[in-house]
């Protein structure tokens, strides 16, 4: 029997390295909101919902039909918010998929909840792809990953990694910030009172889970990805939809 989901988009008004940014207008349409219509594409209206503090993104999300619910403004991370809402509402599984990707594939969505909804292990799934650009496999900016041969995850680091001796590499991925966690090991997650010391070194949530004694299978996606994270993501992001680039 199928497993039963939420798809679950946290988002927080105050950004730390662009403050306000959901509701920040791509092509005249706040970002949660070209998000949420990305995720709408394979995902049932009532399956989704908006995980915020501040009633600005509440509001946002009301005028477009979009499910709201309240979290705290103590979160320490977009997990620890979507654990707060595994908290309220029970299911099996709780699909995450980030605030700031407002033009993110719907068919790695698609195949992202196939894998958590028929997962007999009950693995805790996050998305990777190759990187093809050396600018990204140097920018601190962006987490890399590096698994095993059964495709879980070993590290990850925003340093450039794998390196070698001579900080190069031939062939490196990074993460795709979409994830799947089955409602006990997320509960779990959300317990700590505060960040594990690899999470907060890194400043990567995934490896609180890692310290905590779990595994992390690496799902493969596209790389159609463009999260939003500085204002010049936002010129960017913008160009692609004006170019019909992403007209899936």
């Amino acid at each position: 029997m199928k497993k039963k989901y939420l798809l679950v988009i946290p988002a927080r008004y105050a950004s730390t390295r662009l403050s306000g940014k959901a509701l920040i207008k791509i092509e005249g349409v706040p970002m949660i909101i070209r998000t949420c219509n990305q995720c709408l594409k394979v995902v049932p209206r009532n399956k989704l919902y908006v995980a915020t503090d501040d009633k600005r993104i509440v509001d946002c999300c009301k005028k477009h039909n979009i499910q709201t619910i309240i979290t705290s403004k103590k979160c320490l991370t977009g997990t620890d918010r979507i654990a707060e809402v595994a908290k309220k509402i029970k299911t099996d599984t709780y699909i995450n998929v980030q605030g700031d990707e407002p033009i993110f594939d719907p068919k790695d969505i698609k195949k992202l909840i196939k894998i958590a909804t028929s997962n007999k292990k009950n693995d805790i799934l996050l998305g990777y792809c190759e990187i093809k650009k050396k600018s990204d496999y140097f920018n601190k900016k962006i987490p890399k990953v590096v698994f095993d041969s059964k495709k879980y995850l070993l590290y990850a680091s925003r340093a450039s990694i794998p390196s070698g001796k001579k900080n190069k590499s031939n062939k490196a991925w990074k993460g795709v910030w979409v994830y799947s966690f089955p409602r006990d090991k997320l509960l779990r997650f959300g317990n700590n009172l505060r960040k594990t010391f690899l999470e907060n070194y890194e400043d990567i949530e995934i490896l609180r889970f890692l310290e905590l004694g779990y595994k992390v299978k690496l799902v493969k996606m596209s790389s159609k990805s463009h999260p939003v994270d500085v204002k010049k993501d936002i010129s960017a992001v913008e160009r692609i939809i004006r170019k019909k680039k992403y007209n899936y």
